[in-house]
């Protein structure tokens, strides 16, 4: 009896996962179908089949400039995120101190706030200090949202470090430099890695705080495929997020294979 519900809850749990992979899924095939329809409007169930919709993205010089620049600013918003959010956590997680609860809270405070109102508030901020290179200003917001998430896995990470270690590297005649390198740094790597990919992924993938601040030069990937859909909408707009989604994909691969994604997922 117990075995034959043991078996009947198994099979619920896989008819479950199942409809959830279908519903993640789904829209990403849809939209991969319809980037290879040939038609010159995009319509589902597509009709014939072409990859000329992909070499018309790639060519378009616009297209280009945009992924560059989101590509540059993710990864610079990942790097500065990590410099800054890696010492924070070793401060705030290490070396107790008066008002730890507060500087915590103002630091994570961007997970709270809606980003469509962080970014109303920083467009605000830079226009009243005259702050005129959109660049430079996307570079700070992306900073502003992605610290947060940084923190959030490397402080998880050390929390479940073994410090007798560092410890016994310290006795050893090891210098604090050396522990954090040698020792602290790979027993955490699984939630620095963690951190910069969804540092990545949400600098990469973002509008909200991007619709404000972005402008003619300083172009996101995100706000191009919304002014392109709001042109016309064609095959090249499926396109051109089945390709952002490739690399997003490839960003995972990279995590994988580096530190094991089942490792930086359990931090």
């Amino acid at each position: 009896m117990k075995h034959e519900l043991s078996g009947g809850l198994a099979v619920v749990s896989y008819a479950v996962t199942a409809l959830m992979l279908v519903f993640v899924l789904a829209p990403l095939v849809i939209v991969f179908v319809i980037s290879v329809s040939d038609t010159p409007l995009a319509v589902f169930p597509p009709r014939g089949f072409t990859l000329g919709w992909y070499w018309k993205v790639l060519g378009d010089p616009g297209f280009r400039g945009a992924v560059g620049f989101s590509l540059g600013l993710a990864l610079s918003a990942t790097l500065a995120s990590l410099a800054l959010g890696i010492p924070a956590a070793l401060v705030l997680v290490r070396h107790p101190f008066a008002g730890q609860s507060m500087a915590e809270g103002v630091l994570m405070s961007p997970l709270v706030f809606p980003t469509l109102i962080m970014g109303v508030a920083l467009l605000q901020f830079y226009a009243m200090w005259n702050m005129q290179n959109s660049a430079m200003n996307l570079f700070f917001a992306h900073i502003l949202v992605t610290l947060p998430y940084v923190m959030r896995t490397v402080m998880a990470s050390l929390r479940q470090a073994d410090m007798t270690l560092e410890e016994a590297a310290l006795t050893l005649g090891a210098n604090r430099f050396r522990v954090l390198w040698r020792v602290t740094l790979p027993q955490i790597a699984p939630g620095v890695a963690a951190g910069a990919l969804f540092a990545f992924m949400l600098s990469f993938d973002n509008y909200p705080i991007s619709m404000w601040l972005a402008d003619a030069k300083a172009e996101p990937l995100p706000i191009y495929l919304i002014q392109a859909m709001q042109r016309i909408f064609d095959p090249s707009v499926a396109a051109m997020a089945s390709l952002m989604t490739l690399i997003g994909a490839v960003a995972v691969f990279v995590v994988e294979k580096l530190v094991g994604l089942r490792r930086a997922m359990s931090v």
